[in-house]
């Protein structure tokens, strides 16, 4: 049963019927990115705490009735999803917060929490017929259409800028996918995507174009309130590039408030680099989003021209939270600080949550007696380049056990 009332355009507020089939608001065009809207009432009466102690499927299929998607392939898909939430001892004790969570998102099928839209939209491309499947990206969103399609069956075109990192580059290749290396910026690569889905009737991915990728990069939220026993902290951190995840983010835990099973909506803390700070520019100065340089280590978030920015905005501003940037060097600094603490692996846009929680507490944005969950949403593996950045690169030993000893103690060990 579909629980799904219709769009409604973010930008001029007019409500859509599901038989309309749209992309984006016909009025406002690119610009009037829709949201699916649903039968909140009805959903109360399905999505009880006991509808979700009595479900066995550990993924983020079990808020199917909230996805607005056909379940009839969901047996079929990868297991997406029900990543851990590690309850921070370490690192929140070097930080000096009582309450400290971690959502491991890079424990996805293709190492990033992409693969939360990209399940959602090979569903629908099943479900609409299409014979392709295409997204433009700066490489997640990418990978992890192209993991997902190739699981299915589904033919993908992928769209990358030529700064792409390497391991993101190999996977989408090794999944099958036709990949284009476009001689330019993201811009450049959704533009020419862009173009290439509407002249071929492919099913477009592009998540600050489909309204329903927010539909999965809901299921984070879904999930951190769950695992905490519908208790979310009292802060969520998320890095933003377009603004697709973290308007996800806030939609989901707004769902959850509501139908009930949440009685409050943490406030959300979207961090960017400095090297691409449009949303932190914009609300700094209270003016209208700018383009900026795409000039970052974090290619994930490294996008100048936010196309999803009205629901970043809305996400910040309606959960009563706060923009933040930080510096690629402290980004590299927290990707050490992440692993050598809790032993995770993020890559850098997805430990730059961590590094603007810790300049949030540095500015009293976020106090110590408060918790936290940060989002890491990539895999280290995905950007092995940068990775070395963090790290000290270690010596090559004879093979003697004198030299060895003195080498140890060197480092602290014996």
């Amino acid at each position: 049963m579909s629980y799904i009332k219709g769009y409604r355009c973010t930008i001029c507020g007019e409500f859509f019927e599901t038989k309309d089939n749209l992309l984006t608001c016909p009025h406002c065009g690119e610009k009037g990115i829709l949201d699916v809207e649903y039968d909140y009432e009805a959903l109360k009466k399905v999505l009880t705490k006991k509808y979700f102690e009595n479900n066995k499927d550990y993924s983020m299929w079990r808020y199917a009735p909230m996805m607005g998607i056909p379940t009839d392939h969901i047996d079929e898909m990868l297991r997406i999803g029900w990543t851990p939430l590690i309850k921070s001892h370490n690192l929140a004790d070097e930080l000096g917060l009582k309450n400290l969570y971690i959502k491991d998102d890079g424990l996805n099928p293709s190492g990033s929490s992409k693969d939360r839209a990209s399940g959602v939209a090979v569903l629908k491309a099943i479900e609409s017929g299409a014979k392709v499947i295409a997204c433009s990206s700066t490489g997640n969103a990418a990978s992890s259409c192209a993991c997902h399609a190739a699981h299915m069956g589904l033919p993908a075109v992928i769209f990358v800028p030529k700064r792409a990192p390497i391991g993101k580059l190999t996977q989408i290749s090794l999944y099958g996918a036709t990949l284009v290396v476009v001689d330019g910026d993201y811009k450049a690569a959704f533009k020419l995507s862009k173009e290439a889905i509407a002249r071929h009737h492919w099913y477009n991915r592009n998540a600050a174009i489909n309204p329903f990728m927010v539909e999965g990069k809901k299921t984070v939220s879904l999930e951190i309130a769950e695992q905490l026993n519908f208790k979310p902290t009292d802060w969520v951190v998320v890095s933003v590039g377009d603004g697709c995840t973290v308007g996800g983010v806030y939609k989901g835990f707004y769902e959850l408030h509501k139908i009930g099973l949440i009685d409050r909506i943490p406030r959300i803390l979207g961090v960017q680099s400095t090297g691409c700070e449009p949303f932190v520019v914009a609300s700094k100065n209270h003016e209208p989003l700018k383009e900026c340089e795409e000039n970052t280590i974090a290619d994930s978030i490294a996008v100048g021209i936010p196309r999803n920015p009205t629901k970043a905005l809305r996400a910040i501003e309606n959960s009563k939270g706060a923009w933040i940037s930080v510096p690629d060097e402290k980004i590299i600094e927290a990707m050490a600080l992440l692993g050598r603490k809790e032993g995770v692996f993020g890559e850098p846009a997805g430990v730059a949550s961590l590094a603007g929680l810790i300049r949030a507490l540095e500015e009293g944005i976020i106090s110590k007696d408060e918790s936290v969950t940060i989002i890491v949403t990539g895999n280290g593996l995905k950007d092995p380049n940068n990775a070395q950045k963090a790290i000290v690169k270690p010596e090559l030993m004879e093979p003697n056990i004198e030299k060895l000893d003195i080498y140890l103690k060197g480092k602290g060990v014996i």
